[in-house]
This record gives structure tokens, sequence and C-alpha cells, in this order.
């Protein structure tokens, strides 16, 4: 992702229902588990990295732009410039690596993969989101970066193929999914859909996000998917 589209990222994230979403995705996840040092690879602006500070754990952002990185840390966030292909933390280190929306950016996933297990001390978990089905793939894709969209059994065999255990894996943003698709069809420029949504709508998205949750949609076709995996 360039410079001018993470700025409007960093516009956009406190109050768009995408990013306000994900956040609430995080926290819930995560609110159980016991606190302890966690990294967020790809940290983009932090927002989720702020979330697990919220939370009590001892989170560092690891952020491979320079504009990503400089909006985290003037936000307070504390953050490395590093790659997730070779992450600057050491071996069993961490008891968390949560990686969102990341791995679609490198080319080498089966490497940032593998770099998750080593940072992890056992018993250590990774929350891995990753964007859903290449059906999906289209001009916001190119605009932001991607490199791949992934299946569900492509994201599995990088997870395990590494050596981590999936406790479970979901789709998320499954209600909207045909609305994403219709919207996407002949939608080839390399245009990001990040946009201000009118408060009214941007409302009515984060509640049909929400809605999931009580939904028995998990397994559904959805515009991502989430991870959640241990290191044995």
């Amino acid at each position: 992702m360039d410079a001018a589209e993470i700025a409007k990222s960093a516009a956009l994230e406190r109050t768009h229902w995408w990013y306000a979403a994900r956040r609430a995705l995080v926290r819930r996840t995560v609110a159980d588990w016991p606190a302890g040092r966690a990294i967020d690879v790809g940290c983009g602006m932090g927002g989720n990295t702020l979330v697990l500070r919220q939370l009590g754990w001892r989170a560092v952002g690891v952020e491979y732009s320079e504009t990503g990185a400089e909006i985290a840390a003037a936000r307070g966030i504390p953050v490395l410039r590093g790659d997730g292909r070779r992450l600057p933390v050491a071996d069993s280190s961490v008891d968390l690596v949560m990686s969102t929306d990341a791995w679609e950016h490198i080319d080498d996933d089966v490497a940032v993969a593998a770099e998750t297990f080593r940072v992890l001390r056992p018993g250590g978990r990774a929350l891995i989101a990753v964007p859903a089905g290449m059906d999906l793939w289209s001009g916001h894709d190119v605009a932001l970066g991607h490199v791949r969209r992934y299946e569900r059994d492509e994201l599995v065999a990088r997870i395990t193929g590494a050596g981590l255990v999936i406790e479970d894996l979901a789709s998320w943003n499954v209600l909207l999914r045909p609305v994403v698709r219709m919207r996407r069809r002949d939608r080839q420029a390399p245009e990001s859909e990040m946009e201000a949504v009118h408060p009214v709508l941007n409302a009515g998205l984060r509640a049909a996000i929400a809605l999931e949750r009580v939904l028995p949609v998990r397994r559904w076709p959805g515009v991502s998917l989430v991870a959640v995996a241990r290191k044995p």
C-alpha cells in the first residue's frame, strides 16, 4: 500500500464501519486471553495495536512502511520498522502474534507464517485475518497492494505448514459479501473502496457485521477469513 493510501486510511480509521468492526473483532477475540507480550505485524496506523494495549497487553506494532510507522508512533503506539518475513523479534519471545490484513501484501507468505511460529512462545497464539476469495479480486485489491486473496484451504495450508495448530477458522463480513461481489464484478480500475460513508449508512453497516455474531454463518463465504492458531 502506498503512502497516499495509508494516509487516506488513517483519516478514516477512527469512525469508518470496517475499521470499527475489525477493532471490535480483535477486542472480542482476545478479551479472555491472559495478557502478555504481543506484536502486531503489519500494524498500519496502529488501531488494532491500541486495542491490545487497552486490554493490558504489552503490544508493539511492526510496520514495513515508513508512513504507517510514523502515524502509529505519532499516536503514542510503540512501533518497530520491520518486515514480516524477517521479524525483528527474538525466538520464542511473544505470547501473541496478531496480523490483520497484512499477509496478502507479502509475496512470500510461507516465510511470514514461519516467522510467526519462530517468535511465538510454546502455547502462544496467532490471530490472523486476511481477505477471502479470489472471485472478489478487483481494482480495490490492486490499489491496496494485495498479491492474493485467500481460499480457506490455502490459509489452512500456510498456517499448519509452519507448525501452528488451528484452534478456530471463521468467515467474517459474510452478510455483505453479495453486495461486495456485485460492486466489484466490473470494477477493475486500481481504486480503493475505502471512503467516507454517511453516518446513517455507516451505523447500518456496523450493525450488519455485529449481527453475524448471532447467526450461523461462520462457515459461509465471507469477505475475510479470521484464524486463531497456537504454537504447540
